[in-house]
């Protein structure tokens, strides 16, 4: 097996855990809008489960994304992976700001989860058309410019 291949497979893994574990969250949110709130660090540790995953899976879709490009005629200056670096720094803003606070304010004491878990659900549907748009950019490759 070449580099290549191996680097592309890792590439290609850590995309899929960089989206995946996110679809498994939308059937909590359900559960979470009515669970007492005493279990509801149980159903809250999925998701921050979820966040550290896909940061760590990011750690290596960047560095075998880095890789590839660097062994293959792919330049920086390709209009798909300049298009794509910029969706994976509007996603790392995008994940940080929306995902933490709201599991913060969701374990606290509040009258308000209706509105929480909404926010949340939004916030799980922008992420995954982030990533899935990031993704399609890397399949497609489209010449842009």
């Amino acid at each position: 097996m070449s580099w290549y291949v191996l680097l592309l497979y890792l590439h290609i893994f850590s995309v899929v855990l960089s989206i995946g574990p996110y679809f498994i969250l939308f059937p909590l949110l359900t559960r979470i809008r009515n669970v007492p709130l005493e279990q509801l660090p149980d159903y809250l540790e999925p998701f921050r489960i979820t966040v550290r995953l896909t940061k760590h899976a990011g750690h290596v879709l960047v560095a075998t994304g880095i890789f590839l490009t660097w062994i293959t005629a792919w330049t920086w200056k390709t209009s798909w992976i300049i298009v794509t670096v910029l969706i994976m720094v509007a996603s790392l803003y995008f994940i940080a700001r929306a995902f933490s606070p709201l599991l913060r304010q969701l374990k606290a004491p509040h009258e308000n989860r209706d509105f929480l878990v909404n926010k949340l659900r939004k916030a799980l549907v922008w992420y995954v058309i982030i990533t899935l748009s990031m993704m399609w950019f890397m399949v497609a490759k489209p010449t842009i410019w």
